[in-house]
């Protein structure tokens, strides 16, 4: 871990920027928004791991500062606070350990490195089975040989290709007793890293456990050590998967030899909530979600000797914008209600919406909308804004509007196959019929801006990286965050409550 992180923020970013960007810095809305910032992603809340002591100081960080901008409590038991129960299953990574065992001899793949696994209660204590390659692993190229033996698919995320879940499924229904998807190399939108901080999965108590089935994930990287002597080329493979050409199945003359040390623990989170109440009489009743997930990634594998994932960006940045408007308001509240809301274990599956969504402490019919803020990054000048859902919810509409009135453009995610609406803490909220959406910074192709976004997910997406010391634009952050003001003004005064377009996902 580098423990003088924040400490390298404070003298060489403002030096750095001093000159660049200082008619910025000297804005002091965008100024108290990076300063909240850097005290939620600083060494001290230890990256806001879901249920961490480093959490909780952040929680109660953010439930102060609601408290001094004359909030009202909007948790459990008129606190600011709404505790989520939780329960985990980690691989340890001491005691866990892959063999691929060739004719050649044994090949060790190094975990978190290499290959990970998915975290269930169901995982065997050991696994030792035949490979056997499936192509895209389709039904069709599953075939119906596969008991016993492990499926290594090639894991495209592009159309046209099974998804992960499809992959399980066929692999189960042919017999298969583990499945290995190999990272697609080619797809560049969002391409895969490693090490992977950790292997965790966490669930509310009392969720069914998996079955005894292991999902894997190998670098492509580590490929040409799973297909040692079996007479077929790695890079042609990958190049042809990338391609989204036919794949051959093959049986390989491998052998997987598996051991997994896994632990469980139950704890809890909170969630921090706050409401600002609405002063009309016939909408105050009708409740607008303001919402940004707290949590972070804690400690993981080190990247570059840093073991400490700050989560700046990802998501301290947008719990600040939160925090702001309810300190510029302080206390004048809109016509409808607000609740204010910084959501826990967003990064382990959305499960602090999930949980608010399904015990919501305002009555569910009053939930007018939610809007989220996540996937933001003032990376370059904002003058496309991607609107998530944008046509589900007339709050796309709004959106396009307040955007247009400020000279930026809006669009559909023009990268579905990432799938990030349903990646984020507004998509529970369109799970039960609310209105919903979340932004992020659009670009042209072709241009730095999308250059400045690629290399972001390359470099610092879910990484120790996102940290105080990253390149920023702030005129970007101020630009964003005023929309975002406006917005939520318009949305939480305007005389129709937004309704869905057509069904709800």
């Amino acid at each position: 871990m580098n423990i003088v992180k924040t400490a390298r923020y404070l003298v060489p970013l403002l030096a750095s920027t001093a000159a660049a960007a200082e008619p910025v810095i000297r804005d002091a809305e965008t100024r108290a928004w990076w300063a909240t910032t850097a005290a939620l992603s600083s060494d001290a809340m230890e990256g806001r791991d879901t249920g961490t002591a480093g959490y909780a100081r952040a929680a109660a960080l953010v439930a102060a500062r609601f408290k001094a901008a004359g909030l009202q409590p909007a948790g459990d038991s008129r606190s600011y606070f709404q505790t989520v129960p939780l329960h985990e299953v980690r691989v340890e990574t001491t005691g866990t350990r892959f063999i691929v065992a060739t004719p050649g001899g044994d090949v060790p793949l190094r975990f978190l490195y290499d290959i990970s696994v998915r975290a269930t209660e169901g995982l065997p204590a050991t696994l030792d089975a035949p490979l056997s390659f499936r192509g895209y692993c389709s039904r069709a190229e599953m075939g119906s040989d596969m008991r016993g033996k492990i499926a290594v698919c090639f894991g495209g995320r592009r159309r046209g290709v099974p998804s992960s879940s499809e992959r399980v499924a066929a692999a189960l229904a042919a017999g298969a007793v583990g499945l290995i998807a190999v990272d697609d190399p080619g797809f560049t939108i969002e391409p895969a890293r490693w090490p992977e901080a950790y292997a965790r999965t966490v669930t509310f108590p009392g969720e069914p456990p998996s079955a005894a089935f292991a999902v894997m994930r190998l670098s492509a990287a580590s490929l040409s050590k799973v297909l040692a002597a079996s007479g077929h080329d790695a890079a042609a493979l990958l190049a042809d998967g990338s391609a989204s050409r036919p794949l051959a199945a093959f049986d390989l003359p491998s052998q997987l030899h598996a051991t997994f040390h896994t632990s469980t623990s139950n704890y809890a989170s909170d969630n921090v909530l706050g409401m600002l109440p609405g002063t009309d009489p016939k909408l105050r009743n009708e409740v607008v979600v303001l919402s940004a997930h707290l949590d972070g990634y804690g400690f993981g594998e080190p990247v570059n000797g840093d073991g400490l994932y700050n989560g700046a960006f990802d998501d301290a940045a947008y719990v600040a914008t939160v925090i702001r408007l309810a300190e510029q308001r302080h206390g004048r509240g809109f016509r409808r209600s607000v609740v204010f809301a910084a959501f826990t274990g967003e990064e382990k599956g959305l499960l602090g919406a999930t949980w608010f969504t399904q015990h919501p402490t305002r009555p569910r019919d009053t939930l007018a909308a939610d809007i989220n803020l996540d996937q933001l990054r003032p990376l370059f000048p904002l003058k496309i804004l991607t609107v998530h859902a944008l046509t589900q919810t007339s709050l796309g509409a709004t959106a396009t509007a307040v955007a247009a009135g400020m000279g930026i453009a809006t669009q559909a995610d023009p990268e579905p196959e990432r799938n990030l609406n349903q990646r984020a803490d507004h998509w529970p909220f369109l799970k039960i019929g609310v209105p919903a959406t979340g932004f992020v910074f659009g670009y042209t192709l072709g241009t730095d801006a999308e250059r400045r976004y690629r290399e972001w997910y390359q470099i610092r997406y879910h990484r120790p990286q996102d940290d105080m010391t990253q390149p920023i634009d702030f005129v970007a952050a101020r630009d964003f965050n005023r929309f975002l003001y406006r917005f939520v003004a318009v949305v939480a005064d305007a005389d129709d409550r937004p309704a869905m377009i057509g069904a709800q996902p």
